[in-house]
């Protein structure tokens, strides 16, 4: 696979999922322009912001924090609540991105994303909705990220995506909660949940089977 890399993120220190990266991501990280990519997603018009908000995805997997240096957290906050389902779709995506590492978890927290996210759990657009659960259940691994959500009233709206249509949604839906029934408030709501993430076992993705059983596992953990 010439001209393309693997990179492996990493959360809270400990090593994840293997990613294979395009060349044009991982040049524009090397060339350090991602700090112009976000600045454009100020003044360029939708279609081409739509283009920024996709290389930003790919980009963000290898390097967020050059992102974070030059504010992008409140610029995709904003475009959380574009009238494009298409932008506000690619923003939650790039958000997803940007909270990998610890750094870009706090930010989101200190900027208040994680109520905005939680109101995109019932978006009109699947798609939206999908991406906003998986911004969610990288942003409520921190404690002060959990308790944002359970004051957003996270729970009822991320159970309603645990059938979802689409397996991405069911699996960060099912993610989101797991991350929240860390937190007593959550798991209290959530044992009365169980059958739900039971019903998810047999589920025709074994990704999405195998966070139900560790969501399970989780939520009834007694000390």
């Amino acid at each position: 696979m010439l001209g393309r890399r693997w990179h492996r993120h990493t959360v809270d220190g400990h090593p994840g999922q293997w990613v294979l990266l395009a060349p044009g991501a991982v040049g524009i990280v090397e060339s350090n322009l991602i700090s112009s990519l976000v600045l454009k997603l100020k003044t360029e018009m939708d279609e081409i912001q739509e283009l920024i908000l996709d290389t930003l995805s790919g980009c963000l997997c290898v390097e967020a924090f050059e992102a974070l240096a030059t504010g992008a957290v409140p610029i995709l906050k904003e475009k959380l609540t574009h009238p494009s389902v298409a932008i506000r779709s690619k923003a939650a995506r790039a958000l997803l991105g940007i909270s990998v590492p610890l750094e870009g978890k706090n930010v989101v927290w200190d900027e208040e994303v994680i109520p905005v996210l939680v109101s995109l759990l019932e978006d009109s657009d699947p798609e939206v909705q999908a991406n906003a659960a998986g911004a969610l259940m990288n942003a409520t691994i921190t404690t002060q990220g959990k308790f944002a959500a359970l004051s957003a009233d996270a729970i009822p709206p991320l159970l309603k995506l645990v059938d979802d249509e689409t397996s991405k949604a069911r699996l960060n839906a099912i993610k989101a909660l797991t991350m929240l029934s860390e937190a007593p408030e959550g798991r209290k709501t959530l044992l009365n949940h169980v059958d739900l993430f039971r019903g998810q076992l047999n589920d025709s993705s074994e990704a999405v089977s195998r966070a139900a059983k560790i969501a399970i596992k989780v939520i009834e953990w007694k000390p």
